[in-house]
């Protein structure tokens, strides 16, 4: 199937997004900081190394299947669909989405993630008050809301996240998501990988891994934020912490927009790739 002169121009804007991505360069911040992380790492067994990441993708596996099957995520595709057929008639199911322009699919997943982008802000905010209850339920409310973001996205997409396959493919679109810049390019390589296999059986083959090293950064962050939150929490005027807030809300809006970002552009390559004319 041939593209549209439009789809051809998202190609190309897609082809200099991922360029960028593979042409940045580490700070010489960034190198030290990976250095102190493998040193940190060298410090432990391979073997607990192997058993940490495994207890870590196994978590992450549970709680993306518990989103999937939750009342919300069930009624999900058909709010979807039901805006896709205020577009075109002949919409009766998620795959019948492939059919409608990428500008199309698009402004389904950009409607998405601008809902969940408002719940991290408000989930930030509320954090920034410094009360016990919120920071300590941060981290997994962040969770929560950016795989549900980035499975919402897939759905817009027309792409099944039921199957082990898809629910597998949405974390590894997160892991990469919330890489540092200068690893993305190899959680890409990883996402195009999986493209060019066919069919969902090499998902059982060997144990898929998906967290590593480079995802400790993510927890890294939360740290410093809840540091920041907790330091600037004092720091009232009128008897609110305005700023602690503001500094919760602004990390989490962020954050949630770099994720629900990368996962458009993830999944707008992968459409145009399987309507035909792109290359891995």
């Amino acid at each position: 199937m041939d593209w549209t002169k439009r789809e051809a121009v998202v190609w190309e804007e897609l082809q200099e997004w991922r360029q960028s991505m593979f042409e940045h360069e580490p700070t010489d911040f960034e190198n030290a900081y990976d250095k102190w992380i493998d040193q940190v790492f060298s410090l432990l067994p391979d073997s607990l190394q192997i058993q940490f990441f495994e207890k870590v993708d196994g978590w992450l596996f549970h709680l993306n299947s518990l989103l999937r099957g939750s009342q919300l995520q069930s009624e999900a595709p058909e709010k979807i669909l039901s805006v896709a057929r205020s577009m075109s008639g002949d919409i009766e199911t998620l795959a019948d989405l492939r059919r409608l322009s990428v500008d199309k699919l698009t402004y389904l997943a950009e409607q998405q993630a601008a809902r969940h982008r408002l719940y991290s802000l408000i989930q930030g905010g509320m954090t920034g008050s410094g009360k016990a209850i919120w920071v300590s339920s941060d981290f997994l409310a962040m969770l929560v809301i950016n795989l549900r973001a980035i499975q919402l996205t897939a759905m817009s997409f027309g792409y099944n996240v039921q199957s082990p396959a898809g629910l597998l493919e949405t974390l590894k679109v997160y892991h990469t998501a919330i890489m540092p810049n200068r690893l993305k390019m190899f959680g890409w390589e990883d996402l195009m990988n999986d493209l060019k296999k066919e069919g969902e059986e090499y998902y059982y083959d060997i144990p898929e891994r998906v967290t590593d090293q480079s995802w400790i950064d993510e927890p890294m962050k939360q740290v410093l934020k809840t540091a920041l939150i907790v330091m600037f929490a004092k720091k009232k005027i009128s008897g609110q912490p305005f700023l602690s807030m503001l500094i919760g809300a602004g990390i989490n809006y962020r954050t949630t927009r770099n994720i629900t970002e990368f996962a458009l552009k993830y999944y707008q390559y992968k459409h145009l790739l399987q309507k035909g004319g792109g290359e891995l």
